[in-house]
């Protein structure tokens, strides 16, 4: 009846509200709306930011500016990525040509990239490595420089076959050293004639052999001869097929006008 309902105590509504499960009685916590409401208790955002990764502070210290310092692992086409360089791997390639080399694929740990268009030297840590790398460019330099000095000297002496075929060619090249007339169709011409290439032939029965100056050698010349127009720079034995060639033809030309004009004895 409600004249006999008993009014709920008020240190319950503030304090505990007991519930009986079974025999047991169980004091809960009375939640009011203001605590339901209540902000949660906030930490230093400093502790709840995320880490940055390890990879993204390495790159953030590599980077410097416009250049890029290369580290283990890297390859053109990666830096070009993590940088989203326009024209890709291809473009900063070209960019450091000159510091990367011919093989694009492979670069060095230390080497300064340029990423901006400007190509940028090789890095070095420390004195002794930049000592080291100018000293090897110094001995390539060296290297390359004795190279061609060695390629000129070839050049300009150049060698021929011991043979009838080299000895015209030699004598050629002496013969337009000293400006005298011939070509190769008419000394070979007038060889074959004399001595059919042999250059140890020599004539002991016709009127040169019977004065005791027999003809000899290639051209077959006689001793009065080949002394008289012998070319400096040649051998003075007139067996030698060069000497023996250039001094005939020198000859040739002081008497016909050139050894392309003999075609029979001279």
């Amino acid at each position: 009846m409600p004249s006999h309902r008993r009014p709920m105590s008020r240190s319950m509504t503030r304090g505990l509200m007991v519930a009986g499960v079974g025999s047991a009685v169980i004091a809960v916590p009375l939640l009011t709306a203001a605590a339901a409401n209540a902000a949660p208790v906030t930490h230093s955002v400093a502790h709840q930011a995320p880490k940055a990764p390890a990879q993204a502070i390495a790159a953030a210290k590599k980077a410097v500016g416009s250049s890029y310092v290369v580290v283990p692992g890297d390859s053109l086409s990666k830096i070009a990525a993590d940088h989203s360089l326009p024209g890709g791997w291809k473009s900063l390639y070209q960019h450091n040509r000159e510091a990367v080399g011919a093989n694009p694929s492979l670069i060095h740990p230390g080497l300064k990239l340029s990423l901006s268009g400007k190509a940028a030297p090789a890095a070095r840590t420390t004195g002794e490595a930049r000592g080291a790398a100018n000293g090897s460019a110094h001995k390539t330099v060296i290297k390359t420089q004795n190279t061609a000095d060695a390629t000129t000297v070839k050049a300009a002496a150049p060698t021929y076959a011991n043979n009838l075929d080299g000895w015209i060619r030699q004598s050629l090249s002496i013969m337009s050293q000293h400006g005298i007339p011939g070509s190769y169709d008419g000394i070979y011409r007038n060889i074959m004639r004399e001595s059919s290439g042999n250059p140890t032939a020599i004539n002991n029965w016709d009127s040169n052999a019977a004065k005791g100056t027999p003809s000899k050698g290639l051209l077959q010349v006689i001793d009065p001869t080949f002394q008289t127009y012998h070319v400096s720079g040649t051998s003075m034995d007139p067996y030698d097929p060069v000497a023996n060639i250039t001094a005939a033809c020198n000859y040739a030309a002081a008497t016909y006008g050139s050894i392309d004009n003999v075609n029979g004895p001279y």
